[in-house]
């Protein structure tokens, strides 16, 4: 049996920038073994396999593969997937705007998918769950788990803490650019981590300058990912907890994001959410994609 499968860059419009995804459109009769063989033979952060919906009002149903396991969701993916189905002429021609449905483990993810001026698309996510808190780590062992110093960790809008959106992240919010650039995951914090249920995927960021709001880095050794170069559900996380944290009730809010710059895979990733009473009420991230390659992989 062979299987189309397409690649494609995520978050950048330069071909061999951004985050690489595999994309498999019609990975129908593939057992869950299977795919994540595939995942781990393209080795790439994610690898998504496309199958018929589940639910006929839906568009389709999306399973996500790290190398090492399977995710509920996840931000490039989504993005990428839409973006290879629409250029790939799944869909119907795009004039404008067009919102597709994905059915996930986490929930239905919605990505609008939009055509510029110059023929490129733009793809932006809903995040499919609200914003969910969960432990805060003390400083110490935020420091420790990315090499750094205790003073490198800034508190000035949250400690680190757990959050997500459909998928749980320790964020970190260090004091300069300097930390980000120095920080690098220590393994031997891993297991301590786990100990307590706190998700050793961190996200690290500081803030930005000429023209980017935030500067980001994400690491994550439980999926086979040491680094990951645009993490669109990590950094949807972010994006609702800075809103969450700020003092108003209501308001909109966006942040233009870099990521990928210390890998040589530079990405930029747009974020924005709404507030209302309080609450964080939507958190969508956008951004645009390049095609890679297509082929077929040989399965038996």
């Amino acid at each position: 049996m062979n299987y189309k499968f397409f690649t494609c860059d995520v978050f950048t419009k330069d071909r061999f920038g951004g985050n690489p995804l595999a994309v498999l459109p019609e990975a129908a009769g593939l057992s869950s073994r299977r795919m994540q063989q595939i995942a781990r033979e393209f080795n790439y952060s994610e690898t998504t396999f496309v199958l018929p919906p589940e639910q006929q009002d839906n568009t389709r149903k999306v399973r996500i593969f790290t190398p090492a396991r399977e995710v509920p969701f996840a931000g490039h993916p989504n993005i990428g997937t839409a973006f290879v189905l629409a250029s790939s002429e799944e869909f119907e021609d795009i004039k404008g705007d067009m919102t597709v449905t994905f059915e996930e483990e986490a929930g239905l993810v919605e990505v609008t998918i939009s055509q510029k001026k110059n023929g490129r698309l733009w793809c932006e996510l809903a995040a499919p769950q609200g914003l969910i808190l969960g432990a805060v780590v003390m400083p110490e062992l935020a420091a420790a788990a990315l090499s750094l110093e205790t003073a490198d960790i800034s508190m000035s809008i949250h400690p680190p803490r757990v959050a997500g959106v459909g998928l749980p992240f320790l964020i970190v919010e260090l004091h300069s650019q300097d930390a980000l650039e120095r920080a690098r995951f220590n393994t031997d914090v891993m297991e301590e981590l786990l100990e307590q249920g706190i998700s050793p995927d961190i996200l690290l960021y500081t803030q930005g300058r000429d023209g980017i709001d935030i500067r980001a880095r994400m690491f994550a050794p439980i999926d086979g990912v040491p680094e990951d170069p645009a993490t669109g559900s990590a950094n949807c996380a972010l994006a609702a907890l800075l809103t969450h944290c700020d003092q108003a009730d209501m308001g909109e809010y966006s942040w233009r994001i870099s990521q990928g710059t210390e890998m040589g895979r530079p990405s930029i990733l747009d974020a924005r959410t709404t507030k209302r009473d309080g609450l964080v009420t939507a958190t969508l991230i956008g951004g645009d994609c390049v095609m890679v390659s297509e082929g077929s992989i040989m399965v038996a």
